[in-house]
């Protein structure tokens, strides 16, 4: 419950650091931008704050590559 309110709380102090400046200068485009990736982000930080299951992208990487990793070792073998 208190990681959920203090990235709440840090979200919020972000978006009115952040929010603001961009309303006023009419910058909707960065304002959707900044909105999608602090939401995405939000999501995210809350996830690890309650030790869910969050995949990492380097797994996938390495599942990509295993293969080519293992070619390349048998053939320098």
């Amino acid at each position: 419950m208190w990681v959920i309110t203090g990235v709440l709380l840090v979200a919020i102090l972000i978006t009115i650091i952040e929010v603001p400046p961009l309303w006023k200068k009419r910058q909707r485009k960065e304002l959707w931008v900044f909105s999608v990736l602090l939401v995405f982000g939000i999501g995210l930080s809350i996830a690890v704050g309650l030790d869910l299951n969050v995949p990492n992208p380097f797994d996938w990487i390495a599942v990509i590559f295993k293969p080519l990793t293992d070619l390349m070792m048998w053939l320098l073998k």
